[in-house]
Parts: C-alpha cells; sequence; structure tokens
C-alpha cells in the first residue's frame, strides 16, 4: 500500500498568526513536522499543502515538497482532498492512502504516524484515526480535548467536546477512576476514494454542532476506525502554548 502524507498549513490562524512559521530550537514548526513525518517507513511521500506564499516558500528553502490550495477552504481535509485530485489528474504518482498529519505538533512521533498507517491492514478501514487514554479530570472536562467512544470492534460511535459518557452514579471528579475515557489524536488516515468522497461533504448539523468535522462523516454512515496510542502530542494552538513548550523542552 502506498500511502502519502499531507501536512496542511495555513497562515491565518486567528488564535496565532503565522503558526507554521515560529521558530523552535532553530527550526521553523513547518520544518520540524515535515522532517518527524519523512521518517515515517510507511509514508512513500510527504508534501505540504498551504494556501500561503509565505509557508510555500519557506518549505521549498528548505527542501520540501509542497502545493498552493485554494484561500477558501476551511478545513485540512479540504486541502488533502484538493492535493490529491490534483496528484491524481497529472498522473505521476498513484496512492491508496492519505494520512492528514496536523502541522502544529513539532515533536510528533513518527511512531504515531507509523500506527495510523498499520489501521489499514484492518479489514473494512476506511477511515482511521487514533486515541488516548485519558487520566486526569482536568483533561476530561476541558473542552479543547476531544473525546471520543468506541465500539467493540474499536470503531467511533461519537466524537464530543464534552466527557462521553456520563456518569450518573459518579461525583464528577471520581470520573476517571471508574471508566477508561479517551482523548482523540486529531490524526487522520483515509483510503484514497474515501478522502474524495468526504473532503467534498456538507457539514452536517451534528458537526455544526461540536465544530467537529468528523462528525459529519458520522453522520452519513461512515465509519471511522479508532486505535490507542501511549504516545502523548502536544499541539500548538496559541503563543502560550508555545512558550510552555520552550520551557518543557530541554
Amino acid at each position: 500500500m502506498r500511502i502519502l502524507g499531507i501536512i496542511p498549513a495555513r497562515y491565518a490562524s486567528t488564535r496565532f498568526p503565522g503558526k507554521p512559521l515560529v521558530m523552535i530550537q532553530g527550526k521553523s514548526m513547518i520544518q520540524r513536522v515535515y522532517e518527524q513525518a519523512k521518517r515515517t517507513e510507511a509514508l512513500a511521500e510527504v508534501i505540504v499543502a498551504t494556501d500561503d506564499d509565505r509557508i510555500y516558500q519557506h518549505v521549498l528553502g528548505f527542501g520540501g515538497k509542497v502545493m498552493m490550495t485554494p484561500d477558501t477552504f476551511t478545513s485540512g481535509t479540504e486541502r488533502c482532498g484538493f492535493v490529491l485530485e490534483k496528484i491524481m489528474s497529472q498522473g505521476d504518482s498513484q496512492f491508496d492512502a492519505i494520512l492528514n498529519i496536523q502541522g502544529d505538533e513539532p515533536y510528533i512521533q513518527p511512531s504515531q504516524i507509523q500506527a495510523l498507517c498499520l489501521c489499514f491492514k484492518h479489514p473494512g478501514v476506511e477511515i482511521a484515526t487514533l486515541a488516548k487514554e485519558i487520566h486526569s479530570t482536568e483533561e476530561l472536562f476541558n473542552p479543547n480535548v476531544v473525546k471520543v467512544i468506541r465500539d467493540k470492534d474499536n470503531f467511533a460511535l461519537f466524537f464530543s467536546r464534552t466527557p462521553i459518557p456520563y456518569q450518573r452514579s459518579q461525583a464528577q471528579e471520581a470520573w476517571v477512576h471508574h471508566h477508561k475515557y479517551l482523548k482523540h489524536i486529531g490524526l487522520y488516515g483515509f483510503l484514497s476514494p474515501v478522502l474524495h468522497k468526504v473532503s467534498h461533504m456538507e457539514t452536517s448539523p451534528l458537526a455544526l454542532a461540536e465544530s467537529l468535522e468528523q462528525l459529519s462523516w458520522l453522520e452519513n454512515g461512515m465509519k471511522v476506525y479508532v486505535a490507542l496510542t501511549d504516545i502523548e502530542t502536544q499541539a500548538i494552538d496559541t503563543p502560550e502554548d508555545l512558550l510552555k513548550l520552550n520551557h518543557d523542552t530541554p
């Protein structure tokens, strides 16, 4: 199976404009993500998808592959779909699956990306993602931490910003001790025909309510396989996150 890794990167972040180009110990964030992805054995190729010429030129400058996308897209999934369609139209390469790799996790581990690639060895997997067990009450009730519940075959039943399930018979501060809650890790893998479908899908009512695009897929009857990881990720959403990362990183 040939798998393409795509890293969507936009300059105009509401909470952190110019985020992909911020420097972390001598390298930009987008370069660090790109280099970590390139270390993943299962990926045949890695490419950055951006709508900003500053990011485009920067990626070219460090020797990376990059493609311009329209600035009308509202999600990384749409950018990934555009890149796949353009590559296929050129006839240069064919890919069986696509990984949408977050561009704001500079220390993402290749083993985590590899684990997502391996999900496609399971029968019936068309979309895959990762999750990690939650151990703190603070994280459980943080709306910026997306929670997921799975069925017995490890396919997602629902994603939410609120803790699911609700434990009626337990005090909220004890919930993490009485149930295995899972935090969604925002890496996605798609079989190529499926990416084409979801990248053109209208946003569903549930997705609008939670501001979670994957709920559109579930609401349209698609299945999302959720594999577990024990590797913690650290996304940079705000300048404060970057300060904390620089403080914590030796």
